[in-house]
């Protein structure tokens, strides 16, 4: 069983990604902490940013098991990810790393941008997260207030933009729904709504 669930940042997918592994006993993959792996690993040997076969080494190299959500989620590994994630030779390696994961049995459930589209095309069920920028503004700057760190609506919202556009246009996996994926608009739904949401879902593959 693999879970496919792609979207834009902020959007829910992550939790959501990891409430549904734990409801159906399947492993869990953030795909894009990869990239911010790698990424904090260049930052750390000082190897150039754009020294893509030190990526591509970093990357094959990497131990799923040892992810630091916390870690990675700095500014500055966020930024230097967005920059080695441009790199086909990169993306192939990882795809290589996260296609394994998700073959593992007994399956797993996989959340990024190109998961439905480039990891796992043939996945049983495929979900794309999303919900309007002015929300995930606010859900961003509520999860940074929890952490009593500084939260600006209107930074992160213009953040968020300028993200999606990337992710969407760039020529490497660029982020859209699958051709089979289910949309599902979480704007209005609270995260527990989402989860059943979900799980009608994959319930009704699963049968």
């Amino acid at each position: 069983m693999i879970i496919a669930i792609d979207g834009p940042a902020a959007s829910g997918k992550g939790t959501l990604a990891r409430r549904l592994a734990a409801h159906y006993g399947l492993g869990h993959l953030d795909t894009g902490l990869t990239y911010r792996a790698v990424a904090a690993a260049l930052l750390a040997s000082g190897a150039s940013l754009d020294d893509e076969a030190a990526a591509v080494a970093a990357a094959e190299r990497l131990d799923l098991s040892a992810l630091d959500r916390e870690t990675l989620s700095a500014h500055a590994v966020g930024e230097a990810a967005s920059r080695v994630a441009v790199m086909p030779a990169l993306r192939a390696a990882l795809v290589r790393v996260q296609r394994a994961f998700a073959e593992t049995p007994p399956g797993a459930v996989l959340d990024g941008r190109d998961v439905g589209t480039v990891i796992c095309p043939d996945a049983p069920v495929k979900l794309f997260v999303t919900a309007s920028a002015e929300t995930r503004a606010r859900r961003r700057a509520d999860e940074l207030a929890g952490r009593g760190e500084p939260a600006d609506v209107a930074a992160i919202l213009a953040d968020l933009v300028r993200r999606d556009a990337r992710d969407a246009e760039r020529a490497a996996s660029p982020m859209r729904p699958a051709d089979d994926a289910v949309l599902l608009d979480t704007t209005a739904m609270t995260a527990d709504d989402a989860f059943a949401a979900a799980c009608g879902i994959i319930d009704r593959v699963i049968r």
